[in-house]
């Protein structure tokens, strides 16, 4: 009995020393094979000369790796969290209890480690852009994502801020039960609400045409509470819900929003909330020269090898911080020699910046996917305002010229 037992112990040890190397060749395999389908068709596509075909190519080819990415995190699994839905004893309300699995961290940390030395080789041969420090701040979040205690606090604190600051918030925040909180286990009150990812069944089911007028203003409800829900965290407060992708979102009854998962949460810094609130007037006014100034201030450092560098730097600013697409460009595509980041070189970025990045990129991918053409930098304009004329870089006069310069400008100016 107790040599089986030793023996199965063994093996348990020696399956757990492996596992990183396991998952470590798989990752590689999988990473070789979606990079080199990407530089086979840079070939083939820099035969057609047509743009608009050009375009349907990438586009096509952007869905062929999509599916290879999934199947490959599908695959290696890893840090997934289970969010388990529960009851406690004598109570009739339902709540929502997180469970952090044994062994999950060592595994995630291989992964990063492994994305970290993909994108030293990315931006060394292919794309002109610091992604190595994004990957650092990637590294930095998913280690404190492992502590229900933190989320507990910034769950708590974003409640706070948005159920105070407006007379309804524009998002629900789930409520945390915090007699029952530790380190590994979070309990939260539950939130009844469609996945919105299945927003177009939901509508379907309840006779709404998914394409009809009545959809079209619940989708452009719910992405301006959203959109205003961030504007309000990353301008005015400076701490942020940092991952607001599909399975994050909740539409509840009346098209209500509930932002869960709080475990990466973002504290910017001062002077990058002031500087990306600059840099927000910049896009939303479509001021290259502010857009530049802005870059600077954010520590945000790049080489040009374009003639027209100012307009590119403004290109480059909306499609790395805007959910609207840069006039004239349908998708954004890093590998083709026509990107602004082909143009422009980011040679350093910020690492306490990319949660803004990654943030605004998810923002556009819900915009894009809800089918809505929305910039939040317009959107957002009086709030970065509010920001810098709170912090004294703004005053009442500038404030007043900035808009009526704005209301002047013809459409699409």
């Amino acid at each position: 009995m107790n040599i089986q037992f030793e023996i199965k112990d063994f093996q348990e040890k020696l399956s757990s020393c492996f596992r990183p190397w396991q998952r470590s060749f798989q990752f590689w395999i999988r990473v070789t094979d979606i990079y080199t389908g990407y530089k086979v068709f840079q070939l083939r596509v820099g035969f057609e000369k047509d743009v608009q075909k050009q375009e349907a190519m990438w586009e096509r080819q952007h869905e062929f790796a999509a599916d290879k990415i999934y199947n490959m995190c599908s695959d290696l699994g890893g840090f997934f969290l289970k969010v388990h839905r529960a009851r406690l004893k004598g109570d009739k309300k339902d709540i929502v209890v997180k469970v952090q699995h044994p062994g999950v961290q060592e595994l995630m940390m291989t992964d990063i480690h492994n994305l970290q030395a993909f994108a030293l080789y990315l931006q060394k041969m292919d794309i002109k852009f610091d992604l190595y420090s994004l990957t650092k701040e990637i590294e930095k979040q998913i280690g404190c994502e492992f502590n229900f205690l933190r989320e507990a606090d910034a769950m708590d604190r974003i409640r706070r801020f948005l159920y105070e600051n407006n007379k309804k918030s524009p998002v629900i925040v789930p409520r945390v039960l915090r007699d029952i909180v530790t380190r590994r286990v979070l309990m939260m009150e539950y939130i009844d609400g469609t996945p919105i990812l299945n927003l177009g069944d939901e509508m379907a089911k309840r006779g709404i045409s998914p394409d009809g007028k009545v959809a079209a203003v619940a989708k452009q409800n719910i992405l301006k509470s959203l959109s205003l829900a961030y504007g309000q965290m990353i301008l005015r407060s400076g701490f942020f819900h940092a991952d607001p992708h599909p399975g994050n979102i909740l539409i509840c009854r009346g098209a209500e929003v509930a932002l869960l998962d709080y475990g990466q949460v973002k504290d910017l810094p001062e002077n990058l909330r002031l500087g990306y609130a600059n840099l927000v007037l910049a896009i939303a006014d479509g001021d290259a020269t502010r857009a530049k100034e802005s870059f600077k201030e954010l520590g945000i450092n790049t080489l040009s090898s374009c003639e027209d560098e100012q307009k590119e730097m403004l290109k480059l600013a909306q499609g790395m911080f805007d959910t609207k697409l840069p006039p004239g460009v349908k998708t954004l595509q890093p590998f083709s020699e026509e990107s602004s980041v082909k143009k422009i070189a980011v040679e350093a970025f910020p690492e306490e910046l990319f949660s803004v990045l990654r943030t605004l990129q998810l923002l556009r991918g819900l915009s894009v996917g809800l089918g809505i053409s929305h910039s939040c930098a317009e959107q957002w304009r009086p709030i970065a305002e509010e920001a810098l004329y709170d912090a004294g870089r703004l005053t009442a006069k500038d404030m007043k010229r900035s808009r009526g310069h704005k209301t002047r400008r013809k459409p699409g100016k």
